[in-house]
């Protein structure tokens, strides 16, 4: 019982220790009056190219085993400088991606293109194509989704 009451009070005393520490921590960190966020808190990259995508999803349905299907998945870059994407890599070696080379201008659009080989494959479906860019978050996720049919 000694030791329970013991542990009580030493870890009140370690959480007050550690609220002090913070609030220390908090008012030698606050944002100046023109400043918008906490020092502690990332920045968002307001100047930086983003990818915005029309779907994040696309569902082919049912397809039958050996039936290839190919999804292009539209984005526009919404920021204010270009868009540059590096690698695209899906989840399963079945499905190819291909991404644009070129840096996509503000404003402007394009399209990763997703081909699923369903040869092999049998049931339902989730293929996941992580994207990589110059952008903030670096990575972006599109999925490709549907049943094969064994085919008869």
């Amino acid at each position: 019982m000694l030791g329970v009451l013991t542990a009580g009070i030493l870890l009140s005393a370690c959480n007050q220790a550690a609220k002090q520490a913070k609030t220390a921590d908090s008012t030698t960190t606050q944002p100046s009056a023109g400043s918008a966020a906490p020092a502690d808190v990332a920045p968002v990259m307001t100047n930086g190219p983003q990818m915005k995508f029309e779907n994040v999803t696309h569902d082919f349905g049912k397809i039958k085993e050996g039936d290839k299907v190919t999804y292009k998945f539209n984005f526009a870059n919404t920021g204010k400088s270009p868009l540059i994407i590096t690698d695209a890599v899906a989840s399963c070696g079945c499905t190819i991606p291909t991404w644009p080379k070129a840096p996509i201008k503000p404003g402007d659009g394009g399209q990763i293109t997703v081909t699923f080989n369903s040869f092999g494959k049998k049931g339902l479906q989730d293929k996941m194509v992580t994207i990589t860019a110059n952008t903030n978050p670096r990575q972006n996720v599109v999925y490709l989704v549907g049943e094969v049919l064994e085919k008869k």
